[in-house]
């Protein structure tokens, strides 16, 4: 197993920027697929975006052209970086993790390990 501890949220303007960092335990961080999902308060857990342990990258259609999503498997890191930052974007953004990630990687079904999260507050 990996346990994954979240930090970088806070509060940022519209149009701001903020760049969250997942720092993985264990060793088998770089066969791992890795990705950000979100909720905001009486919403259901949404994808944000993907990594998979081969580089592949894959964004929701909300975070596309905004959100960079990243990994350093020498520092058993994930980063996601925001920019843009909209109200809308305000939640709770988790980090997720699997060994094996079907089609349905948009699924929070899809991952057996997460983070605590970590708040992201986007002031109008």
């Amino acid at each position: 197993q990996v346990q994954l501890v979240e930090s970088g949220g806070g509060l940022v303007q519209t149009g701001g920027s903020l760049r969250l960092s997942c720092a993985a335990s264990g060793r088998t961080f770089n066969r791992l697929t890795m990705a950000w999902f979100r909720q905001a308060p009486g919403q259901e857990r949404e994808f944000v975006a993907i990594i998979r342990w081969s580089g592949g990258i894959t964004y929701a259609e909300s975070s596309r052209g905004r959100f960079t999503i990243s990994r350093d498997n020498a520092k058993n890191m994930i980063y996601l970086q925001m920019n843009s930052l909209k109200p809308e974007d305000s939640a709770v953004y988790y980090c997720a993790a699997a060994e094996v990630v079907s089609v349905y990687y948009y699924s929070p079904r899809s991952y057996n390990q997460w983070g605590q999260g970590t708040q992201v507050t986007v002031s109008s």
